[in-house]
Parts: C-alpha cells; structure tokens; sequence
C-alpha cells in the first residue's frame, strides 16, 4: 500500500528511511507547539487552545502535503508571520484577535486562488530579488527584537526609546545560555538543538524554583475558545488590506523558496529544473493556513526545516505523513508547553532570526538602488513593528530609486502598481 501510495521505490528510498527522516524533520521543527501559543497568547487567545490549534494545522497541512503532493515537506504556523499576528495587527493597529484570524483566511483564500489560476508564477518571476532578501532580513531583525524584549534585555526608555536592560538577572542569563547553547548545537548538527534548548532552559528554571512543574502529559485542552472564532467581515475593512498583503506576499515567497530549495536539495525537481505537482504544493499549503485560521492560529506554511529530512534520505510524502503523526502525538504534552517561560523560548525566536538575514549576503552592495530598498525594509519592520509598514517601504523606495536612476528596464509594472497602491494607503488610509 506505501508503496502505491507514494512510490518508494520510484524515488529511491525505502519506510525505514523515510520515517527516520519524518522523526528528523519533526525534532527540528517541534519548537513550533510551543513557541507560537506563547507569541499569541499575548493577544488574549487562550494558550491552551492556541496550542491545539498550532498542533492539528500542522497536521492537516503536513498531511495534504504528504498524501496528495507527495513531498517530505512539513507545515505548521510560520514564525514571524505570527510575530506580526500579536504584536502589530492586535498589538499596535488595535484590531481584535478574532479579525486577525479573518486576515489571515482570507490572505489563505487569495493564496488558493493564484495557485489554481496560475498568477503566482508571474507574482514570484515579478519581485525583485533584492526586495525578497531585504524582507526575509527584515523577518529576522523584527523576531531578533521580539526575542531581546521578551528576554527582558532590552527595554523602553523615554528619552532613547530602548536601551538595555537589567542582565545580570537569572533570567537574562539563562536566554544567553539558551541562546548559546542552541548556536552551539546547530554548528555540530545536532538534530533538534533548538527544541532541546528551549528544554534545557526550562529545567534548569525549574530547578532553580523560576517556574512550577505541572505534568508532563494530560488530555488536550478545549479548542473551543478560538475555534471558528475568526472575524472574516472584519478583515475586510479597507484598512487590512495591507495587512491580509503582508500575510499573502510573506507566505508566497516564503513557501514558494523552500519548497524550491527543499526540493533542489533532495533532488526532486524535473529536467528543466522545475518543481512537479507545484500547483498541489502551493494548494496544499493555502488549505492549510485557511484551515489554520479557522482552528485559531496564525498563517501555516512549509518549512524549511524540512530540508533536515531531506537530507536524512526522505524523497517522498511518507517522510511528511510520519511528521504529522508525530505533532498528532504533542497533543498529549500540553502541561509542559504550558509552563515553558518567554525566556527559555526568546534563545529560539534569536537563532531563527540569525537565519533569516542570512540572505542580505546575497544583495548587490556595489548597486546601491538594489542595495538601499532591501536596507530600508530590513529596518523598518522592527522599528516600526510592523512587517507590512517594511514591505510597503521597500517597494516604494525600489520603485523610486529606480525611476529617477533612469533604470527603468528594472521596474516592471506589477512593483511600480504595488509601490503605487501603497502609497495611496499611506495618502489616505494612515492619514
């Protein structure tokens, strides 16, 4: 039946791999269960129900990739995007948690729709690379600053606005261990080195009489608190427009890109080096966060941890299916997720965000009309907190350094409306 299903043989591989690959990519992406109902919680959603939420997407997402795309790709809600979610759509719009989840449906909505219709192939070949760097960077900066205010080491100031904070206390010192201490695993290819940090920092809290230990495993808390509970009408007010863009255009590009290097990884792209079934993939991945959306989560999409699968020798969507068995199985582990501290999960919001400007090497530095929108909207999503307010500046400082530089060949219409509409909702919308 495997091997009807997904064609073992075809790609190579065999059940032994590919479940040693589902446990791989699992451990170094299982973080997630407990680090999104801590970011989200802080909108007033109920930990406990955020938690099941977080889990069951992932599984229904992890799912539909394995059985109907056949890839080893894992989803679940992605970070950053659920940053944004909290600390900037209910945070500092003021928009009810339960219009946030509308957004993100209806960004899931538009997804499926460019997927079928086939516009997101001219959406992707359409933004610059420059601007797609400068926003994966800006991501990073905005969980680097989330990450240092939770861990209490910068805090506000009227007169500077930030400055540090107290570091001598036990907690600061153990997110600097914590954060060390996963850097340090990564480097020797430990798998799951994020998630064992956030563990170990959890113990030693415990030992020293920070937290209380409450159990280890217990029946699943009740899902009722956010399920069904999104706002879609609400996110259909003309001011979310910007932000249901921000949520499409990250989760576009950030599932398109590691759909894409996963597969090049694993050798799974065709002769012409294009990605088979993209189409089931892409869908698989809008399903998910609609569904996502209405279990009471923030946008679910691929990750690219799991190209730790990947290379573990996992070729098809059995590796994938084992995954969501898996994070079926943290269901069972709420007490623990539960008592985990801002601290101990703030190492990991930091060691993502050193990955995620990883690519600002890649920017063109000697072409300063490359190099100055992807700064610009690098540094405008932390200190604005808002990664819709960074998007909205790089495209229009692209749009207008490249205008006036006369490099007109480097300005296609679809970035020149974008840039436009954006600052018609700046003219009107922000006024």
């Amino acid at each position: 039946m495997l091997e009807k299903l997904f064609q073992l043989q075809a790609h190579g591989t065999t059940v032994k791999r590919e479940v040693i690959a589902g446990i791989t990519t699992f451990l170094t992406m299982a973080y997630i269960v407990v680090v999104n109902p801590s970011i989200l919680s802080a909108t007033g959603m109920d930990f406990g129900a955020v938690f099941v939420a977080t889990c069951i997407a992932a599984v229904i997402g992890t799912l539909i990739m394995g059985l109907w795309a056949n890839y080893p790709i894992a989803l679940a809600p992605g970070m950053g995007l659920n940053a944004f979610f909290s600390f900037t759509v209910v945070g500092n719009m003021g928009y009810s948690w339960q219009v946030a989840l509308g957004a993100v449906f209806m960004s899931g909505l538009i997804f499926f729709l460019l997927s079928i219709f086939k516009v997101r192939e001219w959406i992707i070949n359409s933004i610059p690379l420059s601007l797609r760097f400068g926003i994966s960077a800006g991501i990073g900066f905005f969980l680097a600053f989330i990450a240092l205010k939770n861990a209490g080491i910068v805090v506000d100031n009227p007169a500077t606005l930030v400055t540090m904070g107290d570091i001598k206390t036990p907690e600061a010192l153990l997110f600097f261990a914590g954060f060390a201490a996963i850097c340090a695993m990564a480097y020797r290819r430990i798998t799951g080195a994020v998630m064992i940090g956030i563990l170990a920092i959890t113990g030693i809290a415990m030992a020293l009489g920070l937290v209380e230990y409450e159990g280890l495993v217990s029946a699943p808390p009740s899902l009722a608190p956010t399920f069904m509970e999104l706002d879609i009408a609400g996110a259909l007010n003309v001011g979310m427009i910007s932000v249901i863009f921000a949520f499409l255009f990250v989760d576009l590009f950030d599932t398109s890109g590691t759909l894409i290097g996963a597969a090049q990884r694993g050798g799974l792209l065709d002769k012409d080096g294009k990605l088979p079934r993209l189409g089931r993939a892409l869908m698989s991945d809008s399903v998910a966060t609609m569904s996502g959306a209405a279990l009471g989560t923030s946008t679910t999409t691929s990750y690219v941890e799991s190209t730790a699968g990947i290379t573990a020798g996992g070729r098809t969507g059995l590796t994938a299916v084992v995954v969501a068995a898996l994070f079926l199985a943290c269901l069972l582990f709420a007490p623990i997720a539960s008592v985990i501290p801002a601290y101990a999960t703030a190492p990991a919001l930091l060691y993502v965000a050193v990955l995620m400007t990883s690519g600002l090497k890649l920017i063109d530095w000697e072409d300063v009309t490359d190099a100055a929108p992807a700064v610009a909207t690098a540094l405008i999503m932390p200190l604005t907190f808002s990664i819709a307010d960074g998007i909205a500046a790089g495209f229009i400082t692209y749009a207008t350094l490249k205008a006036l530089s006369g490099r007109w060949s480097d300005l296609n219409p679809s970035v020149a409306i974008i840039a436009i509409v954006f600052v018609l909702k700046f003219i009107f919308l922000d006024a």
